[in-house]
């Protein structure tokens, strides 16, 4: 569930968000995530302002923590593998395993070792999310449990490619990617028209197509 931010934005008012119900029906949404639950910023941010929740009276005092970030409530996944996965340009994708439970500078050291088939699946999910979301680069966090990748982190446009954290192979595939869609974009631009990426999400709304 994506949370309205705890406080005004600046420059807003209560009259700004009059299509929202209030107050928002707690009860429902615990229902539906259960827990323990996490809260986190949807847009991602380090690893910044994430909570492990138990309860809802532990959700209401770390809640009213969170300022004006707009956080997104998850089920936890208890996962036997998690992957995180680049992809550029809506088509190139580069799955790599992920432990985050292990410390930061080993997190991209795992035994993670999936299937062909699991690969194509999840390369499948990733392809997909972001065209929806027409994000040009982006990080897709897969968490797999009993067969199924749950996506459980997708909206990171400016993700983490520092080669101390990624590894050699994985940096050079992210530079080497980037700047080929980079020079793609740049031949296939063309003057006094809109060159930007628009997702699925944003063009369908905008003509009134059914989502799917």
């Amino acid at each position: 569930m994506i949370l309205p931010s705890r406080d005004l934005p600046a420059d807003t008012s209560d009259q700004s968000f009059s299509n929202l119900a209030f107050p928002l029906d707690w009860e429902s949404i615990f229902q539906y995530i259960g827990f323990p639950a996490y809260m986190k910023p949807f847009a991602g941010g380090g690893w910044k302002h994430v909570y492990k929740l138990h309860s809802p009276e532990e959700f209401y005092q770390k809640h009213s923590e969170t300022g004006q970030l707009v956080m997104l409530l998850q089920e936890e996944i208890v996962f036997d593998e998690y992957y995180r996965c680049y992809c550029i340009g809506g088509k190139d994708v580069r799955i790599m395993p992920y432990e985050p439970r292990n410390p930061h500078h080993l997190r991209y050291t795992s035994d993670f070792h999936p299937s062909e088939e699991r690969l194509r699946q999840m390369e499948e999910i990733v392809v997909r999310i972001n065209r929806y979301l027409g994000y040009d680069f982006n990080t897709v966090e897969l968490a797999v449990k009993d067969g199924i990748p749950y996506a459980i982190d997708f909206c990171n446009p400016a993700p983490d490619a520092e080669r101390i954290s990624v590894g050699e192979d994985n940096f050079e595939w992210v530079v080497e990617t980037a700047a080929n869609y980079a020079i793609e974009r740049a031949l296939a631009h063309r003057e006094g028209v809109d060159n930007l990426t628009w997702g699925e999400y944003i063009r369908r709304s905008s003509h009134h197509e059914p989502l799917t």
